[in-house]
């Protein structure tokens, strides 16, 4: 409300208890207001994930996951007069060996390109190297480029030279007081016993990290990147 952003894309990834998102959960964002749900190397955890990702409009998964694989990697939102493309790409360091995102990013944004000059990019990666490489790679080719998937934000938002608006990952909306959201004690118990133990998901106080980006419609260069964090200790104030 204070904000008003013409479009909300929310990375759904962890939504269902921490493994991946169902169809429930799905439809529950658009009716908050998400205008695209985007995935990660959690996107099959759900059973039923398989039986309504292909009639999901607003909902993507990584677009480099292996070709024939349900769903797809790229969306067109249509916002007033705008229309704004974004993409899911994941990275393979110390995540599943899948096609590469750079070679994907390159194919898709060139589609993208000739539809719209705004181009969003959701890159879940584990590692800071790859998703910096990937904003360097991408600068002045798209908007943003928002890393996701190591659930803790961090302090580099920044606007790259070329116009490409940054950071390393947004963090996550979710637990407060848990160790990546997961119950604490039961983390606990693993590093100190390395024994298998069930996570569950940390009950209590919760946290929201996001980010909000002001691109310009006419080149798709991004004029700011500002990092939003509410919780507990950082209340969010009118």
């Amino acid at each position: 409300e204070k904000h008003k952003p013409n479009i909300i894309v929310i990375n759904g990834e962890n939504a269902a208890g921490g493994k991946g998102i169902t169809e429930k959960i799905y439809r529950t964002f658009l009716e908050q207001g998400a205008h695209v749900v985007t995935l990660g190397n959690h996107a099959w955890d759900q059973r039923d994930i398989f039986e309504f990702i292909d009639d999901a409009k607003s909902l993507i998964r990584p677009a480099n996951f292996p070709e024939g694989v349900p769903g797809k990697g790229i969306v067109y939102v249509q916002v007033e007069q705008m229309e704004v493309a974004v993409i899911n790409l994941q990275g393979r360091t110390f995540l599943p060996a899948i096609d590469c995102p750079f070679k994907k990013a390159d194919e898709l944004i060139e589609e993208a390109t000739r539809r719209t000059p705004m181009i969003l990019i959701d890159f879940h990666a584990e590692a800071t190297s790859e998703k910096q490489a990937m904003g360097w790679y991408l600068d002045g080719r798209v908007s943003a480029v928002v890393g996701t998937h190591t659930h803790v934000q961090t302090a580099d938002a920044r606007i790259l030279p070329k116009g490409t608006a940054y950071i390393t990952d947004v963090g996550m909306t979710g637990p407060y007081d848990g160790i990546l959201g997961v119950d604490r004690e039961a983390v606990l118990r693993k590093f100190l016993t390395s024994l298998p133990v069930r996570f569950e998901v940390k009950e209590g106080r919760s946290q929201l990290n996001a980010v909000l980006i002001d691109i310009d419609e006419k080149t798709g260069r991004a004029n700011k990147i500002e990092r939003i964090v509410i919780n507990d200790d950082n209340p969010y104030l009118e």
